[in-house]
């Protein structure tokens, strides 16, 4: 074959080798445009099936937006609203599925100061008896005290600071269900342990004053009346003007009788928690 031929063959394979290359160029152009599409609608119809409240196929559309097209800027978008979906319907454990996916899929997303606050309120929601198991309390605690440390400059925080207080009140109620649990039963140093870590730890709650005034019952019925008098003036010095201050000054009378069944004047438990959660006092 003379050099002129090679030359010519050789011309001949690199203009099909790039007419090839722009074809399957175009191909892909056109198949990446077909599927962006394709997600585009996906992503849509979610957003249709969130305002008609149907919160589970919307996560389904949104999940299925994000797998069309992972490598979009959507993408984290599609994952984040179909968490946000589940929470909507109150589908809690797939919401936290969610959540935990998108922050290992996208760690480094703009959003995950939303995410983890949106995981704080999933927990949250799912509080409905402070005597009973702790889990959705300590988590949701864990995570607004996160949102709260690291994105500090956020409404997420402003909003974790004021939950973190009635998380607080919550856990405050479950130590005063305790120890008015040990106080009818004469148990006297746990129920004195219990209203001590109320005082201790939660002194800004609302059963403080409550705390107090069974430290005094207790104290002087056990005969140990210095102590008694302690928590008494630690609490006429703070809360003076309480009720739970009048109660207390009665108790040095001989014959007071300190009133038992404190149970029973909690029945309503779950009014309790809602209160709080809402903060109506």
């Amino acid at each position: 074959m003379s050099m002129r031929s090679f030359t010519l063959i050789l011309s001949i394979v690199f203009i099909l080798l790039a007419s090839c290359t722009r074809d399957k160029s175009s191909v892909e152009f056109i198949q990446e445009k077909e599927i962006d599409l394709q997600m585009i609608d996906a992503y849509q119809e979610g957003l249709k099936a969130l305002e008609d409240q149907d919160g589970l196929t919307a996560a389904k559309k949104f999940t299925e937006a994000e797998l069309l097209f992972p490598q979009s800027i959507w993408a984290p978008r599609a994952a984040l609203m179909s968490a946000y979906s589940y929470y909507f319907n109150a589908y809690y454990v797939d919401a936290i599925y969610e959540i935990e996916r998108f922050l290992k899929t996208y760690p480094n997303h703009p959003r995950t100061d939303y995410a983890y606050y949106l995981l704080a309120i999933n927990y949250y929601d799912q509080i409905v008896d402070e005597t009973k198991d702790l889990g959705s309390i300590l988590k949701s605690k864990k995570y607004f005290e996160y949102v709260l440390n690291k994105y500090p400059a956020t409404d997420y925080a402003l909003d974790s600071k004021f939950k973190l207080e009635l998380i607080n009140e919550i856990l405050a109620s479950k130590e005063m269900y305790l120890a008015r649990y040990y106080f009818d039963r004469e148990k006297w140093i746990p129920a004195i342990n219990r209203f001590k870590l109320v005082v201790e730890n939660y002194d800004d709650s609302i059963f403080v004053e409550e705390a107090l005034h069974r430290l005094v019952e207790i104290h002087y019925m056990i005969g140990l009346e210095e102590e008694a008098k302690k928590y008494a003036y630690l609490l006429g010095y703070n809360y003076q003007s309480s009720q739970w201050y009048e109660q207390s000054y009665q108790v040095f009378n001989k014959n007071y009788k300190p009133k038992k069944n404190l149970l029973n004047k909690d029945k309503k438990k779950n009014t309790l928690i809602e209160k709080i959660k809402s903060k109506i006092f």
